[in-house]
């Protein structure tokens, strides 16, 4: 047994300190971001914000609407090859640029992942998730996934600290998922005690990747859309989001009405919810580390889209960042002990 006493820090413990700047106004501000990959060397060009691989979240629905702002989706793993067929072969425009197609690493995985490919070679994008990114599987499943997919863009993870970042960068990863547990519906630090603050995560992650020329998504934690400026300002190069994306109509989930109110439900992957919907239920040698809740409906996700990019901008125009790109160099994070005015919240 060992303690780290370094201070570590999630987004609640930091405020961006505002800076001089020369911008007159946020429409001044470019959010597209140009990357070249590690290992595929493609070249992609896009505003770096995803919508989660959930499939309350990563939904068909939301990678069309979400690829109209140059967003970008990770799309769940349980949609059957029939489908697949039918969103590819009928989607109106080219927007392949902007989702992937998400995979675990069992054998039934693999061969669906192969028979997606086959169906379709021109898609770009590969997504391995897992909930522990440490296993020597996972490596194994990430450097095969190279072999056998040249050249595509292989993002892969959870994990969490800059020497597993290094690791899956080299096994033939070029994006690596930063966070385990910091998700609204994830339990997994309250039944495991396993975790990491979101923001040093990123911070100590992104300076690994970036130093072998890889590119991290901070996967988890944005409440609100501060959060999202607060990854981007630690070096996050691309933003996850699942909580901030449900409950809208492009979102999965059952829609229920209580009182005359619609609701949506929302849940972890790693839930009770999810695994009776997608491989009969509990296993006996695991617990559920994902919770269900019900969202008040949201109605179309284009507004909560304009919302949060217009705080971006807001952002960048504080610290007198003309592009996104420039936001971490521009940013001084403050320690504080309180964020803001909660006396009108519910």
């Amino acid at each position: 047994m060992r303690i780290e006493t370094g201070l570590k820090l999630g987004f609640k413990d930091v405020m961006i300190r505002p800076k001089r700047s020369t911008l007159s106004s946020r429409a001044q501000v470019s959010l597209e971001r140009n990357f070249t990959f590690l290992h595929s060397k493609y070249k992609w060009s896009g505003v770096p914000i995803m919508a989660a691989n959930m499939d309350t979240v990563g939904t068909f629905e939301m990678a069309k609407e979400l690829a109209k702002h140059k967003i970008f989706t990770a799309i769940h793993k349980h949609y059957t090859l029939e489908e697949w067929k039918d969103f590819v072969d009928n989607s109106t425009e080219d927007i392949t640029d902007f989702f992937a197609v998400s995979t675990g690493t069992g054998a039934e995985d693999s061969k669906k992942l192969a028979a997606i490919f086959k169906q379709h070679p021109q898609l770009k994008f590969i997504c391995i998730d897992v909930a522990n990114g440490y296993s020597e599987h996972f490596v194994k499943f990430v450097k095969e996934a190279r072999t056998q997919y040249p050249d595509k863009i292989i993002m892969a993870g959870n994990v969490v600290t800059g020497e597993m970042v290094e690791e899956l960068l080299l096994a033939g990863a070029d994006i690596i998922k930063v966070g385990i547990g910091p998700g609204s519906v994830c339990t997994t630090r309250v039944k495991t005690g396993v975790g990491y603050p979101q923001l040093s995560a990123i911070i100590e992650c992104a300076d690994a990747a970036h130093g072998l020329g890889g590119q991290i998504v901070s996967d988890g934690g944005c409440k609100i859309p501060g959060d999202i400026a607060k990854a981007f300002g630690g070096g996050a190069d691309f933003v996850m989001l699942g909580g901030m994306l449900a409950g809208h109509t492009e979102s999965g989930g059952k829609t229920v009405e209580v009182d005359g109110e619609k609701f949506k439900q929302f849940y972890g992957m790693s839930s009770e919810t999810a695994m009776n919907k997608h491989v009969g239920g509990v296993a006996n040698y695991r617990a559920s580390e994902g919770k269900t809740v019900q969202i008040p409906y949201r109605g179309a996700v284009e507004n909560t889209v304009q919302d949060f990019l217009g705080s971006l901008r807001s952002t960048c125009t504080y610290v007198g960042a003309s592009r996104l790109k420039e936001l971490t160099k521009r940013t001084t994070f403050i320690r504080v002990q309180e964020q803001h005015n909660e006396v009108f919240s519910k």
